[in-house]
């Protein structure tokens, strides 16, 4: 039987195979970086990575009533937690990649952003112990800072393990995980208020701190699952010579000046689709429990559901999308579904489900359809800059619209606040089809089928290859003519007139001069 190999490092860092010999034994298939086993283990840490952070990311929404009750607070002052949350991202999103690059590396850039995280719920749940709101929403700040940028370490470590492998499938189920943490809350921290009221045996900001509190335990598990993971892959890096992941982003903010009109647009439709979806979701539970007569549990349920359908249909919207292409009319059907589920939220009293599940098909489509038109429209070397620019917008937008979605349901209620959401919308439909015309105007590949963009792609490679050789043509014709020195000249000239040429001039100048014939 062949013996079986396994690599291991030299001294020197050099790998070196060895067996299963001198008593040395060999490692077993989960044990060792290089098996599928092994990744698989890791696969399992990088999507619980992000498990906490998204958990608790919600926990204002579905505590909604608990948080304005016991903290005494009003929608406006309420929608502050999540302001707080994305005001840190505005400027992060422009720098987490060159942290994690060029500072922390990404093993320790994880820790501390997991850190940050388990610092920013735990200050969080305590301002709710002590009654201090104000320290809530500085708990809420900490807890952003290391948010989004997690999510940047989680995708850098996707690419370090799995690059050129099951890359797609791993991004996939990385958000999957994410919407899991989403639903889970939703559905879980209202029973676990009820449950720690009963022991407690009052409502007040003391139970809704404690309870909280236990929401931090998934940061903490997010923490340990990050350390671990830096484990792992500071020993495949040792076992298989393996470069530490990095993120690859260039961030040059000269570039904007030379961003198109057509990417202008995409963050526009960015800003305006997203504004609509996540604030409703903040709010969401109280709206129907008010309209729809639902009890908190099941208010809960349906406003999880958009977090529940996007995390199977994610994956296959991103197949559908890179098979089909065509990605302006797939945005323009997921706004247009979008839109349809506002108003019936709005103006009817039509079952809700219908309407979230409405919203759920839409979101997931968009996030497929929309993000990947970034690389259509901007040079390689401009998309760290590109995508910082449109996270930090959205963040922006996501703050802004936070603050007066409260406001607006203080002095208006819910009909206006629906009213709002559809005149984002609208202004995102308009966005889509001002792009859908700039597209057509420019012959952008935004609305190009998958077989014509792939038939592009290939002649782009043969116009990357011709130009190449005639570039190498050049430089060997360059190469040809190139004059020869002062020595050279004068040897030459020598030789054609039959002088005799030292020995030792024909091994060095072969080329330039021969003997003379005559003797």
């Amino acid at each position: 039987m062949a013996e079986e190999e396994v690599r291991e490092p030299l001294l020197d860092g050099a790998p070196r195979k060895i067996g299963n010999v001198g008593g040395r034994r060999k490692m077993l298939g989960c044990c060792d970086p290089s098996t599928f086993g092994h990744r698989l283990i890791v696969l399992g840490l990088m999507c619980f990575l992000g498990f906490g952070s998204y958990f608790c990311y919600d926990n204002p929404a579905a505590l909604q009533i608990q948080v304005q009750s016991d903290m005494k607070v009003n929608t406006a002052e309420f929608m502050q937690l999540y302001a707080w949350y994305s005001w840190p991202n505005v400027i992060l999103c422009f720098f987490g990649g060159f942290l994690i690059d060029r500072v922390f590396g990404i093993r320790l850039g994880t820790v501390i952003f997991s850190l940050f995280v388990c610092v920013g719920q735990v200050v969080f749940s305590v301002g709710a112990l002590v009654n201090a709101f104000w320290l809530m929403e500085v708990g809420r700040l900490i807890f952003g800072i290391g948010g989004e940028s997690l999510a940047v370490a989680q995708n850098t470590y996707a690419v370090s393990w799995f690059k050129g492998k099951e890359l797609n499938l791993v991004f996939g189920l990385q958000l999957s995980m994410a919407r899991v943490g989403s639903t889970v809350n939703m559905n879980v921290m209202a029973l676990v208020y009820e449950r720690i009221m009963a022991m407690v045996g009052s409502m007040g900001h003391t139970t809704l701190g404690i309870t909280l509190m236990i929401g931090a335990v998934t940061c903490i598990f997010s923490l340990t699952c990050a350390l671990v993971l830096g484990y792992l892959d500071r020993r495949a890096e040792k076992l298989l010579n393996k470069e530490q992941g990095k993120t690859g982003e260039v961030i040059k903010l000269t570039d904007v000046k030379d961003f198109s009109l057509s990417l202008w647009l995409i963050f526009l439709i960015c800003v305006f689709y997203y504004v609509a979806v996540f604030p409703f979701i903040g709010l969401g539970k109280v709206f129907f429990i008010e309209k729809f007569k639902f009890s908190p549990q099941q208010a809960g349920a349906i406003n999880s559901v958009v977090y529940i359908i996007s995390a199977p249909l994610s994956p296959l919207f991103g197949i559908l999308v890179d098979r089909t292409g065509r990605n302006i009319v797939w945005v323009m059907c997921a706004i247009v579904i979008t839109l349809a589920a506002h108003i019936m939220l709005a103006f009817t009293f039509w079952n809700p489900w219908i309407a979230m599940v409405f919203l759920g098909i839409s979101y997931s489509l968009l996030a497929c359809a929309l993000w990947p038109m970034v690389a259509f429209v901007v040079p390689e070397h401009q998309l760290g800059t590109a995508y910082g620019f449109m996270q930090s917008i959205q963040n922006l937008g996501l703050a802004i619209v936070a603050i007066a979605a409260g406001a607006i349901l203080d002095a208006r209620g819910y009909l206006f606040l629906e009213v709002f959401f559809i005149a984002c919308m609208c202004l995102a439909l308009i966005s889509v089809v001002m792009l859908y015309f700039v597209n057509q105007l420019t012959r952008g590949e935004l609305n190009l089928s998958a077989w014509k963009r792939m038939k592009l792609q290939k002649e782009a490679e043969l116009e990357a290859e011709k130009q190449a050789f005639l570039r190498r043509q050049s430089q060997n014709d360059l190469a040809k003519l190139k004059p020869m020195s002062a020595f050279g000249v004068r040897n030459r000239y020598l030789s054609r007139l039959g002088a005799q040429l030292p020995n030792h001039y024909c091994t060095h100048l072969s080329a330039l001069a021969h003997r003379s014939v005559l003797k």
